[in-house]
Formats: C-alpha cells, structure tokens, sequence
C-alpha cells in the first residue's frame, strides 16, 4: 500500500515563504510565555494509560467524565487515526464530508475504507445537505466523517443539524466522528462538543490551532466510555507512552488558557479585519465570511488557480494552500 497525504507532504517540503498564509492556526507561542519553570517537567511518571492531571484537566474543560477521555501525544492528527482504527474494520463504508480536509481522506484510503463524499458546498455556505448525507447513507456505513468548524471554510455546523447527523447513523448502527479542532478557536462562544448529543458520536480535538500551542502535540479523543476503553488498548500498537514532558507541560498550559485566548483573540481579529477588506475589493474571489475560526476558503472566479500560486510564490513571497 503507497497510501500518502499529499497535502502534509506538500506542507512539510514547500520553500519556506515571507507571508505564509497556508498555515491553518494561530501563530507558535513562544516558549518563554508559557511561564514554565524546570520543576513543572519530569521525564518520567505514571501515564500508561495517560496521564491522570491531564485527562482530568480536558475532562474539566470538555465539561465530560474523565473515562471518555482518550489522551493523544501525535495532536489532533493521531486522534483521528486512533479514532477511525477503532470505529471501524478493513472495507468498510464512511462517508464524507466534500470538501475536507485531505488527510481524513488519506487515513480512510489507509484503513481500506470504501468512502462515499456527501455535499458541503459553497452555493450552500458550505453546511451540510442533510438530503443529500440520507441519500447516500446505506446498511454498510459504519462511520459519518465531518469537521466542525469545517475545514476548510471555517463554516459552523449547529446542534441541531448534528442532532439529525447522529439520528441518520443511528438508524443503520454507524458513528459519527468530528474533528472538533477549530471550535477552540471560537473561545467562549465555542458551542459544546458533539458527545453530548449522543453515544454515536466521537470528537477529536487538540491545542494546536486556536492557542498556538502545536509544539506540545497535546490531541484527544472523546468518545462513548466502552469505545474510548477500546480505542486506549488499542493505542497500545501505536504510541505505548506519551512523552512524558509534554503531558506536564499540556497540563500547565490548560490552566493558563485564558492568557492565551486574549492573545489569540487580538491576531484573529487584525487578520479578520484585514481580509475582509482584501475581500472587498477582490471582485475575483467569493467565498462565504464567517466571524470566526483560522481558515477561509475562496473561490477564483477568474483565471487559474496554479498560476495565482506561482505568482503569489514569485511576486509576492507568498503562500496559500488549493
């Protein structure tokens, strides 16, 4: 199997540009502001089957049990690989969202998934087709794929429409798993997390994008108590132990979030201000605005994309994912 993402691949080995506009979180957060001194780092202590002041601290702030609580050292991307090993088995059906983001369609070609794409498009803000998700629905769909804020338009999908989500993978006995990782750039107006609606429901999340926390690689998963024991014993094959430091330093962090919140929030809303009147005055671009999230995605209405790279990459030192 020569399974890839093509897009990480492409993000790992791309020149390196002035104006990078092809991140997707807020800006790294110097150490120094973390506030962390030698005592707060061990590298060694009782994390097996994770570390117990770091679960309770997501559970606190997920506001869920702390046995749903699955602790993930390879951020949001490895969560979602844990998840989708232990929702479903080699060939079987999921569908998912179109667009999205390419390594959940990269992870479901590696587990042998049959994928089906139901519509997330422009013409309709990008919010789900409820019609169109019921209608491609069937007796083999093991599994319903979907981000939320919707990566890569930073589009909302509210409870109620995710209350019909886990009423349709209900009816045929699929979950549904949601990449939650852009509400935490939503703060306190974040909504809460899907597992509330449902034991058919999973959430992956992590700190990397709303707090410029990516170097800490601090993801987890939440999920029905039976499936997050599953998905931990599973964990087993994979990852063993987590780096130690990290989980301390993840734990620190989280009592300090709302710090770096304010920072957050002061870099989304400048760059907020500043793309919407860059949108302005681009009769070329459309795309849907939101007040919210890291990500925007417009469409060219004039001329090919390739060549706007390239003269972004030449002109301007400037890059952008398509």
């Amino acid at each position: 199997m020569n399974t890839q993402s093509t897009y990480m691949r492409w993000a790992k080995t791309r020149r390196r540009v002035r104006y990078d506009l092809a991140l997707s979180g807020i800006l790294n957060l110097p150490f120094p502001e973390l506030e962390a001194k030698i005592e707060d780092i061990d590298l060694n202590g009782d994390n097996s089957y994770g570390y117990a002041p770091l679960i309770e601290s997501i559970a606190e702030h997920c506001n869920v049990p702390h046995e749903t609580v699955v602790t993930i050292s390879g951020g949001k991307s490895m969560a979602n690989h844990l998840a989708m090993a232990a929702a479903i088995e080699h060939g079987d059906e999921i569908l998912i969202e179109q667009p999205t983001y390419e390594p959940l369609l990269a992870l479901a070609e590696y587990f042998g998934a049959s994928v089906i794409r139901f519509s997330r498009s422009l013409e309709n803000d990008y919010r789900i087709d409820l019609n169109d998700l019921a209608a491609k629905i069937t007796s083999r769909t093991r599994l319903i794929v979907l981000t939320n804020l919707h990566n890569p338009s930073s589009a909302i999908t509210d409870e109620e429409t995710l209350r019909h989500i886990g009423g349709i993978a209900e009816t045929v006995g699929a979950r549904a798993l949601v990449d939650e990782v852009y509400l935490e750039a939503m703060f306190e107006h974040a909504p809460r997390s899907c597992v509330h609606l449902g034991s058919q429901f999973i959430s992956t999340n992590s700190l990397t994008k709303g707090y410029g926390l990516s170097g800490l690689r601090c993801g987890w998963i939440l999920a029905e108590r039976k499936l997050a024991e599953r998905m931990r014993l599973l964990h087993d094959i994979f990852g063993a132990l987590a780096p130690h430091p990290a989980e301390r330093l993840s734990v620190l962090a989280l009592t300090r979030l709302p710090k770096f919140v304010a920072r957050a929030k002061g870099i989304l809303e400048n760059n907020r201000a500043v793309l919407s009147d860059f949108l302005d005055s681009r009769e070329e671009l459309k795309t849907v605005r939101t007040n919210h999230g890291t990500t925007c995605f417009p469409l060219l209405l004039k001329g090919r994309v390739d060549d706007l790279c390239d003269l972004l990459h030449e002109n301007y030192d400037t890059a952008v994912v398509w």
